[in-house]
């Protein structure tokens, strides 16, 4: 458990790898043991750190009056199964009875700050009830994503039937905890043309592959490279909040890269904030002689890679493509150029999905109008049915979103080369100062590698994110993967939860782990201050079960295909898609019947008997 203990002494044993994730906990508690050194080859080069490096960073303020310890409850406050918030004085902690044992945790979720009290516990770990990341009560780590932080544990104790919890006041304050990280030994010196792990792209999955490398002990050299200007950054915040800029929107500042040695390319023009020497752009890849060869001519030689290339812009291919102010919403000055842009004049979105009714919901305070043209007939269908796109088109319309649905663009026109009119296939003309549009697979620079693409530019990777070439893995936005609990159906899922999850994979499988990809996939959007939440995989679903009031927009409704519940979506209704994640996660079949039987004799909307608490 952790706690407020005196600054421990540097071990002067060296360590040569770093144990399994299972085995880790046991090695930092000790810290005077003598052990046998290990020697890790999986990389094609050992990792050497010392063990000093291993253990828990000693807390900045250890003395007894930087903590605070108070008794929370009796012990028969709480039933096993059981979670409560309780106040320390300097802050809250969650408080955890499983299997007769209680835990003390940080309350919130690092992710985005939801109260983990209304979350599921669940097979020893906690379920954040907004975006899904699991947490275990023993450790407090991150243990399911999205996410780049674990939680704080803290002591406890039982004294006349009593529970005591233990914590420093800082902890309290910040609710998060970073891993500890290996050291790199082998940092760049000039412009060095090698390193042992290349990873092309910054979104989740390249950053969740270089903090798991070095949580896991690897000390090489990592170098990221990126299109954009910035470091990583938080995408999905783009299309709901189109106003925010970079250094908001950062998921680590700069230091933290410096500190752990992760070497990041962009393409900024201020040369302080790339952190390697050569321009960004990787325009093939040599898997032959393991280089990657970038726009400027510069050749870098890698042991392992990691394709992350994310998403590129979507050209239309109708006539006036090449007109100005039409986007893409996919870097912060994409986003604030719609912004500006959009106000107070005529702004036209192509394509109903996620990002085009994120961004279309935001423009509705800003433009004078918002349009929405799509090729189906209500938005979301195939991902969430006509009943469900339905209601949540009603609520666009009621906020003066008007669509154009079963149409396409077919021509874009121009006053003095800027967009003026976007003309539909059913001779609509819509005003349009501003048009945005979808995005593709970035991987053309691809094609002639030898690294294999589908027909519609995907990676096809296997469980262990591994493509078709021996050291080259790839995560993200561009790959198809085995979906396990769809009968390994090779599925693309591009949302930020499961890039992270693709990454850490990705991450353990250099290091020879052999970690299979096994999340539930799980995403949410937020629309007019109103949040939807799902998780599953429904593409192909027959059936639709609605509990709720889907006018109110309070429902969730189960998406099934034959008898077995295939994914669930909800809007005020939480956590019961935390729930339905978790039962999933645990490889339990969530049959069509009990759905049903539920719907037709619940009037209360308790959800317990989904995991095995109700009648």
């Amino acid at each position: 458990m952790g706690g407020c203990f005196s600054k421990p002494k540097p071990v002067e044993l060296k360590i040569e790898v770093v144990l399994p994730e299972k085995d880790r906990g046991k090695e930092e508690l000790s810290t005077g043991g003598k052990g046998s050194p290990r020697a890790y080859q999986g990389n094609g080069t050992a990792c050497h750190f010392h063990a000093e490096e291993r253990l828990p960073a000693p807390h900045p303020y250890p003395g007894a009056q930087d903590c605070v310890e108070a008794a929370v409850c009796h012990i028969k406050d709480l039933e096993n199964g059981q979670m409560r918030e309780v106040e320390l004085g300097w802050g809250k902690v969650l408080l955890v009875k499983d299997n007769g044992e209680f835990h003390a945790l940080g309350h919130k979720c690092p992710h985005y700050g939801a109260p983990l009290v209304k979350g599921v516990l669940s097979r020893g770990r906690v379920r954040c009830p907004w975006h899904g990341a699991c947490f275990n009560i023993s450790t407090g780590d991150l243990e399911d994503f999205p996410g780049l932080d674990s939680l704080h544990k803290f002591q406890v104790k039982i004294e006349k039937e009593k529970v005591y919890v233990r914590a420093s006041k800082q902890a309290l304050q910040l609710q998060r905890r970073t891993k500890v990280m290996a050291t790199c030994i082998s940092p760049s010196t000039g412009h060095s043309s090698s390193t042992n792990v290349l990873i092309v792209g910054t979104g989740a999955a390249g950053l969740v592959c270089a903090e798991t490398l070095r949580q896991e002990g690897f000390s090489d050299r990592i170098v990221l490279c990126t299109l954009d200007r910035h470091l990583p950054y938080d995408r999905p915040k783009l299309s709901k909040s189109l106003d925010a800029q970079p250094e908001q929107l950062a998921l680590r500042p700069k230091e933290f890269f410096r500190a752990h040695g992760i070497e990041v390319l962009t393409e900024a023009q201020d040369p302080e904030a790339s952190l390697c020497p050569a321009g960004s752009q990787v325009v093939t890849v040599d898997v032959r002689n393991k280089k990657a060869v970038f726009k400027d001519g510069f050749k870098l030689e890698y042991s392992k890679l990691l394709l992350a290339p994310g998403s590129s812009p979507k050209t239309l291919s109708c006539k006036g493509k090449d007109v100005e102010n039409v986007f893409t919403i996919r870097t912060p000055e994409d986003a604030n150029r719609v912004v500006r842009l959009a106000r107070g004049r005529n702004a036209v979105v192509v394509g109903a999905g996620f990002l085009g009714m994120e961004v279309a919901a935001y423009l509705t305070e800003k433009a004078h109008s918002v349009s929405v043209v799509e090729l189906e007939e209500t938005p979301f269908r195939r991902f969430l049915g006509e009943r469900v796109g339905r209601a949540l088109m009603k609520m666009f319309e009621s906020n003066r979103v008007k669509f154009y649905m079963q149409t396409e663009v077919s021509e874009l026109r121009a006053q003095e080369g800027k967009l003026k009119e976007v003309v539909l296939k059913s001779s609509k003309v819509l005003r349009a100062d501003v048009c945005v549009v979808g995005i593709v697979p970035a991987t053309g620079f691809l094609r002639q590698s030898g690294i294999g693409l589908d027909s519609r530019g995907f990676i096809p990777v296997n469980k262990m994110m591994q493509t078709n070439v021996p050291g080259v893995f790839a995560a993200g936005d561009a790959v198809t993967f085995p979906l396990a609990w769809r009968n390994n159906r090779k599925v693309n899922i591009p949302h930020w939860q499961m890039a992270h999850a693709q990454g850490r994979v990705a991450a353990q499988n250099m290091l020879a782990q052999e970690a299979e990809i096994s999340t539930v996939p799980y995403l949410w959007t937020a629309m007019f201050s109103k949040s939807l939440r799902y998780a599953g995989y429904g593409e192909g679903f027959d059936d639709v079960i609605i509990q709720g009031d889907l006018d109110e927009l309070k429902f969730v409704a189960f998406y099934t295909k034959g008898d077995e519940v295939i994914s669930v979506a909800s809007m005020n209704y939480d956590p019961i898609v935390s729930k339905v994640a978790e039962v999933l996660a645990s490889g339990r079949t969530i049959r069509k019947r009990e759905v049903e039987l539920f719907v037709l004799h619940s009037k209360t909307g308790d959800m317990s008997w989904l995991t095995g608490k109700g009648s």
